[in-house]
C-alpha cells in the first residue's frame, strides 16, 4: 500500500510526497473520531492548541495527543507564533490538502480536506 498526500507549502504551489504509513497505521489514526474531529479543525484553518480543542469539542489533552500522533504521521506541521502579550504559542496547520490511498488491484481511495 501507498499513501500519498499533496502538500501545499507557503508559496502555494502543490507538490506530491509519500507519506510512511502502513493501512494499518493510516485506519487507526483516522478511525479515531477524536483525530478526524481534530484534522477536520485544522483543515478549515491553523489553529493553537487550545483553539483545536475548542473548535472541535475535545479537551485540550485529546487535542493535543492527537495533534501529536498526526504531527509524527507527518500530515500536520507546527509554527511558533509570538504573541501581543510576549509569550508564544505553537500554531498548527495541515501538511496534506489531500490523501490518497491505493491499496492494490486497481484500488484507490482519494479524501480531499477543505482548502
Amino acid at each position: 500500500m501507498s499513501v500519498t498526500s499533496t502538500q501545499k507549502p507557503k508559496q502555494q504551489h502543490e507538490w506530491t510526497a509519500d507519506v510512511d504509513l502502513s493501512a494499518t497505521e493510516l485506519f487507526e489514526l483516522f478511525g479515531d473520531e477524536y483525530t478526524r474531529r481534530v484534522y477536520s479543525t485544522i483543515t478549515e484553518q491553523p489553529r493553537s492548541g487550545r483553539g483545536v480543542a475548542e473548535a472541535a469539542n475535545v479537551s485540550r489533552a485529546t487535542a493535543y495527543r492527537r495533534l501529536n500522533d498526526l504531527r509524527e504521521a507527518g500530515l500536520v506541521r507546527t509554527e511558533m507564533m509570538l504573541c501581543d502579550d510576549g509569550h508564544h504559542k505553537e500554531r498548527f496547520e495541515t501538511v496534506a490538502t489531500s490523501l490518497s490511498i491505493s491499496l492494490g488491484d486497481g484500488i484507490e481511495v482519494t479524501v480531499d480536506a477543505a482548502d
